[in-house]
């Protein structure tokens, strides 16, 4: 096989590659193979090639090659991703969003709750609030320990992690499922795996908000 082989089926095969959608599966991977044995073919032509304009025409051949290449394999990672959507699950979002709200609205419940108890018994507001925040903290990594607050999760979504329970929850999975590592490489380095970007990112925030207010006033 010539270059001028090549040439005439790298055009034709560009006429072909516009109608790629209506081809199945066997004919693009006989296209494939095609492309694949054109590119190799034109490799071995170019470092055998001794005039400069020879080499600059199958170098423009190749990365003709290339782009076909390439045509094809976006066209396959389409066509693959219309049969992922195609086949899977739909998300009941109203029964997740549903889910969601009654999840986060019972734990904020059971905190108002905790705090009004609290409250009742002549604690101050403000130190109240505080104890609230510690005994939902505890709660929730009990839970967690025992395995409760991840099936709470799995059907709240959400609702199980927006409030400060569900922060706790990030905080204690990590530390029961690397515990056999370690206190040092275990515990200790993947305790804020998950956590770790809110501390993180929450710090500097609050750091940006306070130089702004710093400098405002």
């Amino acid at each position: 096989m010539d270059l001028k082989e090549i040439n005439m089926r790298v055009q034709e095969r560009q006429r072909d590659l516009l109608q790629i959608k209506n081809f199945n599966d066997a004919e693009i991977q006989l296209i494939n193979e095609e492309l694949q044995k054109d590119y190799q073919k034109l490799v071995l032509f170019e470092s055998k090639a001794n005039d400069k304009e020879v080499r600059l025409t199958i170098k423009n051949l190749r990365n003709k090659v290339i782009e076909q290449q390439d045509l094809v394999k976006k066209y396959l990672q389409i066509r693959y991703a219309r049969l992922v959507n195609k086949s899977a699950p739909k998300i009941p979002v109203l029964k997740n969003a549903l889910a969601a709200f009654f999840v986060g609205g019972t734990i904020c419940v059971i905190g108002q709750i905790i705090l009004n108890v609290i409250v009742l018994n002549g604690v101050p507001n403000k130190e109240a609030t505080a104890i609230t925040l510690m005994v939902m903290v505890f709660i929730s990594a009990l839970l967690t320990g025992l395995g409760i607050y991840d099936e709470i999760g799995r059907f709240g979504g959400a609702g199980s992690m927006v409030p400060i329970t569900g922060f706790a929850n990030s905080i204690v999975s990590p530390a029961l499922e690397y515990k056999r590592e370690g206190y040092v490489y275990g515990i200790g380095a993947k305790v804020f795996t998950i956590a770790g970007p809110v501390l993180l990112y929450g710090s500097l925030i609050s750091v940006i908000i306070g130089l702004t207010f710093y400098i405002i006033k």
